[in-house]
């Protein structure tokens, strides 16, 4: 793995656990992304992605208490997503089964490799 796999990728963090986004964000940032967020609740991250031409996002199922399959579900049909959630796979609704879903607490180098794998060529200059 490359050190800067994502380089000027923009990656929205979808994440209401403070200590968990900020390591995402500092992962990103090694790996070359430009880290969009975090922020913490689905309404904050409709506004995020309206205003931030997000490339990619890694996001948490459960925000607040609140489930964001729904957000999910609209996010990956219009840009890559991984999701890192304390639900395993198994836990998923079949409408999410075909994104990436990582256990927390995850391998960074998994969430990089598969953000990575689904932005291929399409990561900007």
């Amino acid at each position: 793995m490359t050190d800067r796999q994502l380089q000027g990728a923009k990656v929205l963090i979808v994440e209401d656990e403070y200590l968990i986004a900020d390591d995402l964000a500092r992962m990103l940032s090694q790996a070359g992304a430009i880290p969009v967020g975090p922020v913490g609740t689905v309404e904050q991250a409709k506004r995020q992605l309206a205003h931030s031409g997000a490339d990619a996002a890694v996001l948490d199922l459960n925000l607040r208490g609140d489930m964001a399959f729904s957000l999910v579900e609209e996010l990956s049909a219009r840009l890559p997503c991984v999701i890192v959630s304390g639900y395993g796979p198994a836990a998923l609704p079949e409408s999410l089964a075909e994104i990436p879903a990582l256990e927390k607490p995850v391998d960074h180098h998994k969430v990089i490799s598969l953000l990575a794998q689904q932005l291929g060529s399409g990561l900007p200059n």
